[in-house]
């Protein structure tokens, strides 16, 4: 993508700018950056339990320096870096959760430029560039027109259902002006355009029995089986890209039990909101058919994840800023449709683009690791980025 002349200059004239010069060398050196991203990594933080992590994300902002510290009800970390007039505000946000349980063994391994730890590259890099963004405009006294919030929010894997982003844009919507959402991976990688997600639990409840003596009781499971695979054989649009995943299936009591109880959870996704709609409406109609089938067995879904869709333009100004800032520290820029916090800003028609800090793989597996390499280049391209972003 060709690149606008005005963007270029935007984050070249930065670049010229003396304090951000030593701010720029500075991030040149990653290594505290990845310091402050193991130590956070050593903290678990599963969904719904942030709190821990949350805490060592405050005292930093407090030894920062930063304005407005909070905590709110669910747990997300605000700070504050007071602008110089009333501009809509910059968010930068990062999430503290993880998908790993409390239990999980999160020692650091390193093997050659690879560093594995279960959550180092999601999410604890993207709270660390946070926290060293935050730094860079406190030590260096960067230029922010805007007042520029950062954010570390709870809730974005899984079944928190982004709820602490929509937290945080609620509390923040009549000052907002944009949105940079934080992931530690993906290195020069941009999402602006948001896939809406729908996930649904689908529980199938019976009378149940002994195997033997109640045989031809319907079984929850056989009937849960039986939607399954017709849900399976739903046939979905590649164009716009659209997908379905039956992620978890529970329930029984023993080997010989007819089943009194299963359930299921079901991911719905699409670039389309019109198309995620037809998808979410012909597995209604499965499922009704299914209930409909024992009079003696429930089938019932239950909405348990409602991600909205939303997109701006490769066009538009921010979109357009974050690649001149990527390009500027040599990164090759990719586009990607995801599912992040950016979904809530975009879907209420706040610009907002979710950016990658470093390379790595195997996210949510306990192999997952992170290459630090070009993390200073990450953070040297968030640094452009926000600059721009809160003028």
């Amino acid at each position: 993508m060709r690149v606008k002349n005005g963007a270029i200059m935007d984050i070249q004239r930065w670049r010229d700018h003396p304090a951000v010069r030593q701010a720029l060398a500075a991030l040149t050196d990653y290594r505290p950056v990845l310091d402050t991203a193991i130590a956070i990594q050593q903290v678990p933080a599963p969904t719904f339990d942030e709190g821990e992590r949350g805490e060592l994300v405050r005292r930093r902002m407090v030894e920062l320096g930063l304005s407005d510290i909070d905590r709110d009800a669910l747990g997300n970390i605000y700070g504050r870096r007071p602008g110089h007039r009333g501009s809509p505000a910059l968010l930068v946000a990062a999430h503290l959760d993880t998908v790993f349980p409390r239990e999980t063994e999160l020692t650091i391994r390193r093997s050659g430029e690879r560093i594995y730890g279960p959550g180092l590259g999601d999410n604890s890099t993207g709270v660390a560039g946070l926290l060293h963004l935050a730094q860079s405009f406190q030590q260096y006294d960067l230029p922010n027109q805007a007042d520029i919030w950062f954010v570390a929010n709870v809730g974005e894997e899984g079944l928190g259902d982004l709820r602490g982003i929509r937290a945080a844009v609620d509390r923040l919507r009549d000052r907002l002006g944009s949105v940079i959402a934080l992931e530690g991976c993906d290195f020069g990688t941009l999402h602006h355009q948001a896939i809406g997600v729908r996930r649904y639990r689908v529980e199938v409840t019976g009378p149940g029995g002994h195997s033997w003596g109640n045989f031809g009781t319907p079984s929850a499971i056989h009937v849960l089986a039986r939607l399954a695979a017709r849900i399976a054989e739903i046939e979905v649009p590649r164009s716009p890209r659209t997908t379905f995943n039956i992620g978890v299936i529970s329930g029984g009591t023993s080997v010989n039990t007819i089943a009194q109880q299963a359930s299921m959870l079901l991911d719905m996704r699409s670039v389309s909101a019109a198309a995620l709609d037809t998808l979410v409406a012909q597995i209604d109609q499965l499922i009704r058919q299914a209930d409909a089938e024992h009079g003696e067995v429930q089938v019932r879904a239950q909405v348990v994840g409602d991600r909205p869709s939303g997109t701006i333009s490769r066009d538009h100004a921010l979109v357009q800023a974050a690649v001149a800032a990527y390009q500027s520290v040599g990164a090759n820029v990719s586009y990607q449709q995801s599912s992040t916090d950016a979904n809530i800003p975009l879907s209420q028609g706040i610009p907002a683009v979710c950016v990658g800090l470093t390379d790595g793989g195997n996210a949510h597996r306990s192999d997952e690791f992170i290459v630090p390499t070009n993390l200073g280049r990450g953070m040297q391209a968030l640094l452009l980025l926000a600059l721009v972003a809160s003028q």
